[in-house]
């Protein structure tokens, strides 16, 4: 199994409050086909705090058989609760899913010894690939990458990690904690580019649930060392990649998937469909990307 290139951090497709299971069957196809290289169930993209326990089973155990061994599925399981993280990630594993992404731990604000705990009593229980997604900016919470070393030292199944802190000195200092084989992919589209320079393999990706194909031809080239080429798809998918965060995210990326007919832009309280101003400014950046007419 090889984790590398644009991963997609899928949104989960709703109509009248359910999730679409057609729409993200075939949202799945088409991300496959387009040239996605993994995709990622239930994580933040996927509105992963306000699903139910059997709807987030659900899209985890869909999104294996649909991808058919395709690409690899590296399922959210994370939570707050340590328990609840077990248990995701013990389904995960029933299900068939290649790797799981483990949130680092919200809102409980667990010093670096008690993320260390939290990750150390997933990996030691579970047998399956372990990637640990760092996203202060919704966690508060940050492991160092001290912490992620001695992690990634003592739980051989700790394989690698979603930075999304966008932070481009950080896979420098990873790398040169943890080695070269240690997996390292963005979790922040705007910064994949400087990201890859510093000696990571991958995004963890938004844009890619409307791009899928570009942001595939970006990281290929990337990680082909044909920065001109990636320059040039970065230019085209910056404005996308900045529109897709005016407001919180997943709304303004379901909105764009509505302009393409892939879904209905949906989205699940406590989050709201965008306003207008995001709204023209996903349309313009799409133009600019030639997703749109």
């Amino acid at each position: 199994m090889q984790i590398k290139g644009s991963i997609t951090a899928l949104i989960t497709p709703m109509a009248d409050g359910h999730v679409d299971e057609k729409a993200f069957r075939q949202l799945i196809d088409w991300q496959i086909r387009e040239g996605t290289s993994g995709i990622v169930p239930v994580g933040t993209t996927g509105e992963s705090p306000t699903l139910t326990e059997n709807e987030h089973k659900l899209i985890i155990e869909i999104a294996v058989e649909q991808s058919d061994g395709r690409v690899p599925v590296i399922a959210g399981t994370g939570s707050n609760s340590t328990q609840e993280a077990l248990c995701y990630t013990r389904h995960a594993k029933d299900a068939g899913a290649d790797a799981a992404l483990i949130v680092v731990p919200y809102y409980n604000k667990p010093t670096q010894e008690g993320i260390y705990a939290h990750f150390r009593s997933i990996a030691d229980d579970i047998d399956i690939p372990i990637l640990v997604y760092n996203v202060p900016g919704r966690t508060v919470a940050s492991i160092t990458p001290e912490t992620l070393a001695r992690l990634a030292r003592d739980c051989p199944n700790i394989l690698g990690t979603k930075d999304a802190t966008a932070d481009l000195t950080r896979p420098s200092k990873q790398r040169l904690l943890s080695g070269h084989a240690f997996i390292q992919l963005s979790g922040e589209d705007g910064t994949a580019l400087g990201f890859n320079a510093h000696g990571g393999t991958g995004c963890i990706s938004v844009t890619a649930n409307v791009a899928p194909r570009l942001c595939a031809e970006f990281q290929n080239a990337t990680l082909t060392g044909d920065y001109n080429r990636a320059m040039q798809l970065q230019d085209r998918l910056m404005p996308l990649h900045l529109a897709l965060f005016i407001e919180t995210s997943p709304s303004p990326v379901k909105y764009a998937a509505s302009l393409l007919g892939l879904c209905r832009p949906d989205v699940r309280l406590p989050l709201v469909e965008p306003g207008e101003v995001c709204k023209q400014q996903v349309r313009e950046a799409m133009v600019h990307a030639g997703l749109l007419n």
